[in-house]
């Protein structure tokens, strides 16, 4: 099975490291084949950015998402920008307090108190990426929980380990109840 994630907001929201994060679950923890790449604007923080992940049980031949089979919007910018390029039976996951504007009629969006769901368990809104992280994992089943936390754990900063992992685990309960 192949899969395609988008991750896309602005600059700041650590969607380049989720994207990592991701890619390394896969690859190193459950033993897929991944590619990873990203885009952010000159500016970095607030300009558009994303991150791109290919998970496979076969080799990959195409190293950048065409159709996605999860589209992540942490912004309305990127909603968007990619919101037209979503399989028909793919998920649309948006943070509904930045993305404001949305088909309520598409049955692939899925609005998920991301930040909120961060600040509630963390207090910590740059925390979103994980909880969007476990939210895909929850919602998809497309990466584990397990395979996430250990990439987690080799990523980020162990004095914020226990807060991600947190974070992680929220969204990953958020994903299930709406899964």
């Amino acid at each position: 099975m192949k899969y395609e994630i988008r991750l896309a907001g602005e600059g700041g929201q650590g969607l380049i490291l989720g994207g990592i994060i991701l890619a390394e679950a896969a690859g190193i923890y459950e033993g897929k084949n991944v590619v990873q790449s990203q885009l952010y604007g000159a500016a970095t923080r607030g300009e558009l950015s994303k991150s791109e992940v290919i998970i496979s049980d076969t080799e990959i031949h195409y190293v950048k998402v065409r159709m996605a089979d999860v589209l992540l919007c942490l912004t309305q910018d990127s909603y968007n920008e990619y919101k037209n390029f979503v399989k028909d039976n793919g998920k649309i996951i948006i943070d509904p307090f930045y993305v404001k504007e949305y088909d309520n009629d598409d049955k692939r969006i899925y609005p998920l108190a991301l930040s909120q769901t961060a600040i509630d368990v963390t207090g910590r809104e740059i925390t979103t990426n994980m909880v969007s992280l476990g939210a895909i994992s929850g919602l998809t089943g497309i990466v584990g929980l397990d395979a996430l936390k250990k990439a987690v754990l080799e990523r980020v900063n162990p004095t914020f380990a226990d807060m991600n992992i947190s974070a992680l685990e929220a969204g990953y309960a958020l994903g299930k109840e709406t899964e």
